[in-house]
């Protein structure tokens, strides 16, 4: 296998809902394509043949980085027997999350219509999401779906996460909602940039998307990776705002698009590489490693 080793994407990673075929492949088809992170999701570990130890296995034998674990649905807001089941459903995600050593777990707004509007119940029960996850070291992040019932935008769910007030309970950004609601990209200079603990990055095909239906068909079927849509200028300005603002975490491609599952993967692999290079080198200008720098890092490893 030869790995791409050009180039200074570090801190960019692709999403395994992006690709087809097994764990292993998927984890292969990034590395080849030099990515040394990638976002897990549920799916990746209970759907693996040889079980959730395997799985767990599999993503540490490829050297990839988890750069978090998704996704827990409409945990917040609800009540009785409810809220009880959900409990019980974050429980066994954040035990997914530590085993395979993610310390990010994605948890996303309500959209269900049992959920309360009360911010402060919202709050509440994040806050207790977040007390679940503090013995086993991983941080919720909090993302405004939107279409989400009560938040759907970013700036309400930055809201939600002021008033529950834990350490390890952030927000987390995804261009795709963030430009689908078309959220004033300004509101990001008010946001404290420790507390955002995940940055998704993903572009669409068409200007509006004025319904929920319709944001929701696009976010589960037809994404693309940034530049390759009709928003460039926009995503562009999001990643220069939270980069100014001191934001220094992970920035991950969050593709959901049915015709790059029907693509080989190291053909979709390419295409987020040539994204990440981008955003990296074009747009934060980022240095490019010497020549033979790689190199002669791995003869000094030997």
């Amino acid at each position: 296998m030869r790995l791409h080793t050009e180039g200074n994407f570090e801190g960019f990673g692709m999403d395994t809902i992006t690709l087809a075929g097994p764990l292993e492949a998927k984890l292969a088809a990034m590395r080849e394509a030099g990515f040394t992170q990638v976002m897990l999701k549920a799916n990746d570990l209970v759907g693996h043949p040889g079980g959730l130890s395997a799985a767990v296995q599999a993503v540490k034998d490829s050297g990839l980085r988890g750069t978090g674990f998704q996704v827990l649905r409409d945990f917040e807001g609800l009540s009785g027997h409810l809220h009880h089941y959900k409990v019980d459903i974050a429980k066994s995600m954040l035990e997914m999350a530590a085993a395979l050593g993610c310390t990010v777990l994605l948890a996303c707004s309500s959209t269900s219509r049992h959920a309360t509007q009360d911010l402060d119940l919202i709050a509440r029960d994040l806050r207790k999401l977040a007390m679940l996850a503090v013995p086993l070291g991983i941080k919720i992040a909090y993302e405004g779906l939107s279409w989400g019932h009560t938040v759907n935008e970013y700036t309400t769910a930055w809201d939600v996460v002021c008033r529950a007030d834990c350490p390890n309970l952030g927000v987390c950004m995804d261009s795709f909602h963030v430009l689908a609601a078309k959220t004033p990209l300004s509101e990001i200079d008010y946001l404290d940039p420790s507390k955002i603990f995940l940055v998704q990055l993903a572009d669409f095909l068409w200007q509006d998307t004025p319904t929920f239906e319709e944001r929701m068909a696009t976010a589960r079927t037809m994404r693309v990776f940034p530049g390759e849509g009709v928003h460039s200028e926009q995503v562009v300005e999001l990643v220069l705002r939270l980069d100014k603002l001191g934001y220094r975490g992970d920035y991950s491609f969050e593709v959901f698009n049915d015709d790059f599952l029907n693509l080989p993967l190291p053909t979709v692999a390419e295409r987020a590489r040539r994204s990440a290079l981008w955003l990296a080198e074009d747009v934060l200008k980022r240095s490019v490693p010497l020549p033979g720098q790689m190199r002669l890092k791995a003869m000094a490893g030997q």
